[in-house]
């Protein structure tokens, strides 16, 4: 028997072991099996809701598996999807915008990409496939009190106006609405995320501030207790809350841009449950659960095959262009900075 007959004879012997010709030789696609059971970390409240009933029930009904949710804030589920790396609970978890990019630099989560699981990642915008899939845009923006202003904010500059002297309610940092404020504040004044003085500098310009605000709900209280005029926020819950609460209050729409704030579902990697987490996530960007999405909570749809309403549609980020006009950030350098700029904020800004 010669060289050739002998390597022949053993890669048949070799697939005969496996129960078909050459099989070990390939990586078995992914598909879902009836038993299986995704684990999803998300947000509780709407995003549950809407979730469990255009993306859980129907994989389900036609499967067989099971879906199963750990609720909570990004933090926490952050923490737990990197002290597991590589050996995830998680099957699916859902993170803001740069911590969904850093998951993916770290290894912790996969890359977006097409899939014939993911028929819709065809539809996405291309800002919404970095860090993962992003399944929402909820950009922060100026809010204020229409009665309390000479007239309507426009620009992030607008914050510096006379008319506003103490009666800016200036967000917390770090945070989504504070770093946000941040490198707004460093654009709008010549500087950039590696040149954020300008940023410090006119921030401690405002002082006195009405107060400075933690959260969404300390922020609208304060609207509503007439403590100051205008503040750095989400725009799709503070419009929620003008149409619920208080009429007065304006979501701006800046000459600069709103800064952009993104949802993101994120695959983890060593999934054992690759193919149910893309079902998921493709049924997430279906134009049913974005309509879902933009008509209960104001989030932005991140796939262009969607339409609304003109009364909707105004209140959403929609096209190329407007989708265009949302400003990043370059994410790597905010991070490094940020315990730097948290102490900063403290002494300069908040102290």
């Amino acid at each position: 028997m010669n060289r050739r007959t002998v390597i022949g004879a053993s890669i048949a012997a070799g697939a005969a072991a496996v129960g078909g010709a050459y099989f070990f030789f390939r990586t078995p696609a992914p598909i879902i099996r009836r038993g299986d059971e995704l684990t999803v970390g998300i947000w509780g409240g709407a995003q549950e809701r809407i979730t469990r009933q255009f993306c859980a029930r129907p994989l389900e009904q036609r499967y067989g598996v099971k879906i199963n949710y750990v609720l909570g804030g990004t933090p926490e589920r952050r923490a737990r999807a990197y002290a597991e790396r590589g050996r995830p609970s998680f099957d699916l978890l859902y993170l803001n915008i740069f911590e969904s990019r850093q998951a993916v630099k770290d290894g912790v989560t996969l890359p977006a990409t097409a899939s014939d699981n993911i028929p819709n990642f065809a539809n996405l915008y291309d800002i919404a496939k970095l860090g993962g899939y992003g399944v929402a845009f909820n950009p922060v923006t100026i809010v204020y009190d229409r009665r309390k202003v000479a007239a309507p904010m426009t620009s992030w500059r607008d914050f510096w106006r006379d008319d506003l002297k103490g009666k800016v309610i200036w967000p917390t940092y770090p945070g989504a609405q504070g770093t946000s404020a941040l490198l707004m504040a460093a654009k709008v004044w010549g500087g950039s995320e590696s040149n954020i003085d300008p940023a410090f500098t006119n921030i401690a310009r405002l002082r006195p501030f009405a107060a400075i605000q933690g959260s969404q709900d300390q922020l609208y209280g304060m609207f509503d207790q007439d403590v100051g005029a205008a503040s750095v926020e989400f725009g799709s819950f503070t419009r929620k809350y003008a149409e619920t609460r208080n009429p007065n209050i304006v979501i701006a729409d800046p000459t600069e841009g709103q800064a952009i704030a993104t949802n993101v579902a994120c695959i983890t990697t060593g999934t054992r449950n690759q193919a149910l987490a893309e079902a998921f996530v493709n049924l997430h960007l279906s134009p049913e659960c974005q309509a879902a999405y933009a008509e209960e909570i104001y989030y932005s749809p991140t796939i262009k095959n969607i339409s609304f309403a003109p009364e909707l549609a105004a209140k959403l980020i929609l096209g190329e262009a407007a989708v265009n006009k949302l400003v990043d950030f370059n994410w790597d350098l905010v991070i490094a900075n940020q315990p730097r700029w948290s102490s900063r904020f403290t002494r300069e800004i908040a102290g």
